[in-house]
């Protein structure tokens, strides 16, 4: 790597990403989960109403087709279903199943053990202040100028 793209803060953050997304990957693979499926599974476990495929795509960042990839193959699992809204008739909620919720919980063990892993590596104060510049830097670029 050139120095030039070495000391660029924003290659090191995404190399950090990189890493972490690298390793849940490799511990959810048993599950036959990605970490997109994970994080949709963790979402609709947060809300037991279900969300749209337009929320769930907000909230983890991705593209409206990308969510409606991942929850097709959710689906086709078996792990979550689809059903109309009781709010607004032309809104599909997406809502886990009791065997989605099953392969949630073993998976969200593995990947906070690998989170656990990374926070060992720090102190309390440092894992403190290692949050508080990350906190910093999404402020920051969040910042409209």
């Amino acid at each position: 790597m050139t120095a030039v793209v070495a000391n660029r803060l924003g290659n090191t953050i995404k190399r950090a990403e990189q890493a972490l997304i690298s390793r849940k990957t490799q511990v959810l693979r048993q599950f036959d989960l990605t970490v997109p499926r994970y994080s949709v599974l963790l979402l609709l476990s947060l809300f037991p109403g279900g969300m749209s495929a337009a929320q769930l795509a907000r909230e983890s960042m991705v593209t409206p087709q990308t969510m409606s990839t991942v929850l097709a193959n959710l689906e086709k699992r078996g792990w979550m279903e689809r059903e109309p809204s009781q709010l607004h008739q032309k809104v599909i909620v997406n809502k886990l199943t009791k065997s989605g919720r099953a392969v949630l919980k073993k998976a969200d063990r593995e990947a906070l053990r690998v989170e656990d892993e990374l926070r060992a590596e720090f102190t309390a104060a440092e894992l403190e202040q290692f949050e508080d510049y990350l906190e910093r830097a999404i402020r920051t670029l969040g910042e409209t100028h």
